[in-house]
């Protein structure tokens, strides 16, 4: 990556939690008498913002309360596991190192609430290497949309072709290679059955991270 810009996505490609977030739709609506989840919801739920997927849950099942509410109620069970067990991936905290030597400019920008991020990344001694974090909450829409990229160039002063960014989602990839930025697919268990797609759509691909900071 020889870019001057970094825009990173948190879940999957900076830190192991895709797990977590998998089960969080089972743990909060079993917590809500909902015994069985389809998977055509858990598919949607892949590509909303917690307020989006809070949506979906309270019209499919019917829960009381608000999206921003029920989305808030999600965020605090999340809490607990991004301020204390999400942990690195092996091999990031010397990638963004060799990075931020080299005078890479660096944000985050996550589907995942601002808050939950800091708390996570602090713990993990690497928020200090990024500019801001920016979460798709704040910019209204998910990652189908460019806009939480369009956003994180704007405030870095960028251009999306001086600009690489990091996803481990196909669709999240795919939405920043349509908007002309550098795309850098990283390998997760998440993405096993696309990963061939992503290999041939990313302009570079990174299947560990120790190997890749050992590259730069």
């Amino acid at each position: 990556m020889n870019k001057p810009y970094a825009i990173f996505d948190m879940d999957g490609t900076l830190v192991d939690s895709m797990g977590f977030w998998k089960r969080l739709a089972f743990e909060y609506l079993e917590s809500h008498g909902v015994k069985k989840v389809s998977a055509e919801i858990l598919e949607r739920i892949k590509a909303m913002t917690m307020t989006e997927s809070a949506a979906l849950f309270i019209s499919e099942y019917g829960l009381l309360g608000t999206p921003e509410s029920v989305a808030a109620d999600m965020n605090t069970m999340m809490d607990e596991h991004y301020r204390n067990d999400i942990p690195l991936k092996s091999g990031v905290k010397e990638y963004l190192t060799k990075l931020k030597s080299a005078g890479v400019r660096m944000c985050v920008a996550s589907a995942t609430a601002e808050p939950l991020m800091k708390a996570c990344l602090e713990r993990l001694d690497v928020l200090a290497d990024f500019e801001f974090l920016l979460s798709c909450e704040t910019v209204g829409a998910g990652k189908k949309q460019p806009d939480v990229y369009l956003e994180s160039i704007s405030r870095m002063g960028a251009k999306a072709a001086e600009t690489a960014v990091y996803e481990d989602a196909i669709y999240a990839a795919e939405t920043a290679k349509r908007a002309g930025f550098y795309v850098a697919g990283v390998q997760d268990e998440s993405n096993t059955d696309c990963w061939e797609k992503m290999k041939r759509l990313a302009d570079e691909v990174i299947e560990d991270w120790k190997s890749a900071a050992a590259d730069l």
